[in-house]
């Protein structure tokens, strides 16, 4: 919530934390992020974050009550990029209006119940 609320930098925009990895001895939180944009906004909203980064630590050292605070490091998430890339190869070799299926099992069923009759 920090990343959106707090921070004043305007080159941070259109970013979401998907998931956060954290080391067993909590020295070290590699942040995965997705960010909105071309890929030249993508590198500018990843400097902004890292240089961010000092802060938003002293942010978490005020809410967690650990020996050490994380040294955070920010990674781009390229989960979403490579989805939409599948979802857009996918559509080129689906049809777009696939034929409608034939429903033979109703008519075995109908044909059963008239059989039964």
């Amino acid at each position: 919530m920090a990343i959106l609320t707090d921070l004043r930098d305007p080159r941070i925009e259109g970013v979401t934390v998907t998931f956060v990895e954290v080391s067993a001895d909590l020295r070290q939180a590699k942040v995965h992020v997705s960010i909105m944009g071309t890929d030249a906004q993508q590198e500018l909203c990843l400097h902004g974050l890292r240089s961010s980064a000092g802060y938003l630590q002293s942010k978490i050292s005020d809410r967690i009550d650990t020996r050490y605070t994380p040294r955070l490091q920010f990674v781009l998430d390229e989960g979403v990029k490579k989805s939409l890339a599948i979802s857009k190869m996918l559509a080129e070799l689906l049809p777009e209006n696939p034929p409608a299926p034939t429903d033979d099992s109703s008519r075995t069923h109908e044909n059963e119940v008239n059989e039964s009759s």
